[in-house]
């Protein structure tokens, strides 16, 4: 499939997905006219980039997690390397942090809006 409807079929830009190719992120065949074109699978690639930019991975820490990621369903494949484990293991620290941090986050705008709509908040504090 030609770049366009790549973008068109993740809903990313063929920017961005030029930009995927740039860190090895992806890769297309080109047609004697000079023309990208990807695999079907490429479509399943580029939603895993996505999920992996989503979760504050940078492109170079995706560029080593990619070969151990199957791209059809997600799945892992056994070529992870202990370091890379390592790596993705405090990824995953980070992530699990800042998720306590939006959670708490939340509890104080829920908070605000119950004050703001006249009920109790969270901590049994009347409102006016």
């Amino acid at each position: 499939m030609r770049i366009g409807e790549l973008a068109r079929r993740t809903g990313v830009s063929e920017r961005s997905l030029r930009y995927y190719e740039t860190q090895g992120l992806l890769t297309a065949d080109r047609t004697p006219g000079g023309h990208r074109d990807y695999p079907d699978w490429a479509v399943d690639r580029v939603i895993r980039i996505q999920e992996f930019y989503a979760a504050g991975l940078c492109s170079s820490k995706i560029a080593e997690l990619l070969p151990c990621v199957r791209d059809a369903d997600g799945g892992p494949s056994e070529i992870a390397t202990p370091r890379l484990v390592g790596d993705l293991t405090l990824e995953r620290d980070r992530i699990d942090r800042k998720i306590s941090e939006l959670l708490r986050s939340r509890d104080v705008l829920d908070d605000v809006i119950a004050t703001a709509e006249g009920r109790v908040a969270r901590d049994g504090r009347a409102d006016r």
